[in-house]
């Protein structure tokens, strides 16, 4: 069994920040990639940003330059720090983690950007 737990979502005014967290726990032997994705009302779900178990980063060109991705692998916990939020970015963000050859998601947590 593999818990996946996000926290960190909330309402933050354009221009604001905020840090979302997610851990995994449970029976885990290799995490390869972790990342995000989100989801905004009557929109497909796109990856937001990811990270290999080497550390390398890919990003949607539209947080490029706003939001940055980490992990610490002693914890099993990735994170997304997103700077300079705009009302676009507001959707329902969901993490994800890859453990052998299984994608392991969380429940999402809500992010919306408004004034």
């Amino acid at each position: 069994q593999v818990q996946v737990v996000e926290s960190g979502g909330g309402l933050v005014q354009p221009g604001g920040s905020l840090r979302l967290s997610c851990a995994a726990s449970g029976s885990i032997f290799n995490i390869y990639t972790m990342g995000w994705y989100r989801q905004a009302p009557g929109k497909q779900r796109e990856l937001v940003a990811r990270i290999t178990s080497g550390s390398g980063t890919t990003y949607a060109d539209s947080v490029k330059g706003r939001f940055t991705i980490s992990r610490d692998n002693a914890k099993n916990t990735v994170y997304l720090q997103m700077n300079n939020l705009k009302p676009e970015d507001t959707a329902v963000y969901y993490c994800y983690t890859d453990i052998t050859a299984i994608r392991y998601w969380g429940q999402g947590t809500q992010v919306t950007v408004s004034s």
